[in-house]
């Protein structure tokens, strides 16, 4: 399984959904969007929205995407309980 979240350095939410995966020892890797705005842009592309947190999940060949600090959509994307 491979996660991307995709940030920005001052949004909160970003940052309890960083503490989320964490917490539950899930490897992730930060795009932060203000950085890197063509991964912003493509991101956005893909989801249909503008904010932050968005996190691509992507495993056995399907991608999900799950946009803002969801955490029942994240357990459900991650197979976690």
């Amino acid at each position: 399984m491979d996660v991307t979240i995709y940030t920005t350095p001052t949004c909160p939410w970003c940052q309890k959904t960083k503490e989320f995966l964490t917490q539950r020892g899930v490897l992730y890797k930060e795009v932060n969007v203000l950085d890197n705005e063509k991964a912003g842009r493509d991101i956005m592309a893909r989801s249909g929205n503008t904010g932050v947190p968005q996190i691509e999940i992507k495993d056995k060949g399907q991608s999900t995407i799950v946009v803002g600090y969801d955490t029942a959509a994240l357990k459900k994307a991650l197979k976690l309980k």
